[in-house]
């Protein structure tokens, strides 16, 4: 029984991407984050060469978020709002981002 719940429990842990991912992600869908439209992102030190780079990688090739490199090694995320136009009125109004994150 034991060694069935150790291997139902090896199966749920995350991956150190997913963790990245998931700890990128909450930051910038974070309330602060989504009303200043801008979040730095500190690595830490469980946070591997390759991931961190794939991370940085994913959110440079979004076209809506704009990556700065800053000299103590963080990165600032921003973006702009977001303009949707109405259907069928030409009014434009401003969407609020949800999910801001690619991951």
């Amino acid at each position: 029984m034991a060694k069935k719940q150790a291997a139902m429990a090896a199966q749920h842990e995350m991956s150190g991407m997913e963790r990245l991912a998931l700890r990128v992600s909450e930051m910038i869908n974070h309330p602060i984050a989504q009303l200043q439209r801008w979040v730095n992102i500190h690595r830490l030190d469980t946070d591997g060469d390759r991931e961190w780079e794939e991370v940085l990688g994913v959110i440079a090739d979004t076209d809506e978020l704009e990556l700065t490199l800053n000299d103590d090694g963080s990165v600032t995320v921003r973006w702009e709002q977001q303009e949707v136009e109405v259907a069928g009125r030409g009014e434009v109004e401003f969407e609020q981002e949800e999910e801001a994150a690619p991951f």
